[in-house]
């Protein structure tokens, strides 16, 4: 590969997360090798791939107004209750 211009570089990560508007793509215990072919560089990851539904911090901050709790209590509500704001407060209200 070196004789073709390709590098090929190891990189120890303990998580990856693919944001999207939707989800959030995250890839536990990866393996991930940096690529750079031609001055383009591009990732190769490979592990055990699971999806979350994308919380906006705006979201997680009216949750914790609505429900007078803290940041990180609205957010794990929300992500019990898979981003639904409704269903995360009132679960927060009868605790």
């Amino acid at each position: 590969m070196k004789k073709l211009g390709i590098k090929q570089e190891e990189i120890e990560a303990e998580e990856v997360i693919i944001k999207t508007k939707e989800k959030n793509i995250v890839i536990k215990d990866p393996q991930v090798s940096l690529i750079n072919m031609g001055g383009n560089q591009s990732f190769q990851i490979t592990g055990e791939v699971t999806e979350e539904s994308a919380i906006s911090e705006e979201d997680i901050k009216t949750v914790a107004e609505k429900a007078k709790v803290t940041f990180n209590k609205a957010k794990e509500a929300l992500k019990k209750s898979e981003g639904d704001l409704a269903e995360a407060i009132l679960s927060l209200q009868e605790n």
